[in-house]
């Protein structure tokens, strides 16, 4: 998916709503959030957020147990900034989502927007669902969006694997019902389109 070091020079070389995968508001993302039915105080997990605005959407929905992770240093910044003491509201997290360890059965929603579809080595698929596993409660949902069968091969100069809903569902196995799934077609700021699914699950 990249080293720390190529996503530290996406984020020091271009400005956040430069980058192909920028929104103005994550309504999507929000919407699948607001459907699982969790309280407010529910905690949410943005994995590989960068300066995502899913976490200011959050906070302004009333959401307020949020972490955000990410593994650049640059994005999680620029977020911040963008916040300004908003930001103290939230907890950020500076890792490799297939690397760190989280709290055993720490999260409520796990939220993944084009993270997953980076993970071109089955292994680092494998420490990913293992890292859910771990982390989400019994019950918990898990939200993961990827480019689409006819999305793009490659994003960011590398490498990636785009998903069917079922082809998704079966990367992460038997302990996660699929509940539903949505396809969305994301304007870039360049104007192209991206063909994205989006999958929810119950653990």
């Amino acid at each position: 998916m990249g080293d720390k070091n190529h996503w530290e020079g996406i984020y020091q070389s271009k400005q956040v709503n430069q980058v192909s995968w920028f929104q103005e508001h994550a309504g999507l993302s929000l919407e699948f959030i607001r459907n699982t039915g969790v309280s407010k105080d529910a905690h949410i997990l943005d994995v590989g957020a960068g300066a995502s605005v899913l976490v200011d959407d959050l906070l302004h929905a009333g959401y307020h147990k949020l972490s955000v992770l990410d593994i650049s240093a640059a994005a999680l910044h620029a977020a911040q900034a963008r916040l300004g003491k908003a930001a103290v509201q939230v907890h950020w997290i500076e890792g490799d989502i297939t690397k760190i360890e989280l709290p055993e059965a720490s999260v409520d929603v796990w939220h993944d927007r084009a993270v997953f579809h980076f993970l071109t080595d089955p292994q680092d698929r494998q420490r990913y669902v293992q890292a859910v596993q771990r982390a989400v409660k019994p019950g918990g949902h898990v939200i993961v969006a990827t480019f689409a069968e006819n999305g793009p091969l490659k994003c960011s100069g590398l490498d990636i694997v785009r998903y069917r809903p079922e082809t998704l569902h079966g990367e992460f196995g038997a302990a996660f019902k699929l509940v539903k799934s949505e396809n969305e077609v994301h304007h870039t700021p360049s104007g192209a389109d991206q063909n994205f699914v989006y999958c929810y699950c119950r653990k």
